[in-house]
């Protein structure tokens, strides 16, 4: 079974609460999805393997551990998925970034697929598959077989906030997939928001309505 991390950091905790408020505008709003995405990255990516490597210091050689060269892909889900990739960018500058686009059927709340572009050696990739909010988790789930169907084998599903609606659902669908997230909230309305959530991330990122 996936493993599930939510984060407990202080900084996160404290930007999340602010990334909620309803005054928060979308300036702002962008900035601290950028921070938060940057800090997560951190702890995401604590299991990169490193290997020895010789480097000369002002005053001696000496051997260091660096990064093994192992790929990474960050996928985001559009299009409020695009507003976690350059906080993690700034971490990990040589990923690729591929994207999914799916949207939400308002009717039967199920994901319909409608744009993929992948890097092409998916399979050779450590993909962390990335959107603001794990709500009944369809979107998640559809976007994992996406990128299963095109030859990723080593995926992670980050998230700023999720419901335990959509982790156990994510969980059931894809056993194999770890789950990160900044704050797991308290359950699904009925129309299927996270509460309390933040409301709708794309909206708030990009401000539409």
């Amino acid at each position: 079974m996936a493993k599930v991390f939510v984060f407990d950091h202080p900084l996160i905790q404290h930007k999340i609460a602010y990334i909620r408020d309803v005054k928060t505008g979308t300036k702002e709003f962008r900035e601290l999805v950028d921070e938060v995405a940057t800090l997560m990255a951190f702890e995401i990516t604590r299991d990169l393997p490193l290997e020895e490597v010789e480097i000369e210091t002002p005053v001696s050689k000496a051997k260091f551990k660096v990064l093994s060269g192992k790929k990474l892909g960050i996928i985001p889900i559009l299009r409020a998925g695009i507003g976690m990739v350059d906080g993690i960018l700034k971490l990990i500058p040589a990923a690729k970034v591929g994207h999914v686009g799916l949207y939400r059927d308002p009717q039967t709340l199920k994901p319909i697929e409608y744009y993929v572009k992948l890097p092409s050696d998916l399979a050779e990739r450590e993909c962390i598959v990335v959107d603001p909010m794990l709500a009944t988790g369809g979107s998640a789930i559809e976007a994992i077989e996406s990128i299963k169907k095109r030859g990723a084998v080593n995926i992670k599903f980050m998230c700023l906030i999720a419901a335990p609606e959509g982790v156990e659902a994510l969980q059931k669908a894809h056993p194999d997939v770890d789950i990160f997230i900044a704050a797991l909230d308290e359950k699904l309305d009925d129309h299927g928001y996270i509460v309390p959530g933040l409301g709708d991330a794309g909206d708030r990122l990009f401000g539409t309505k």
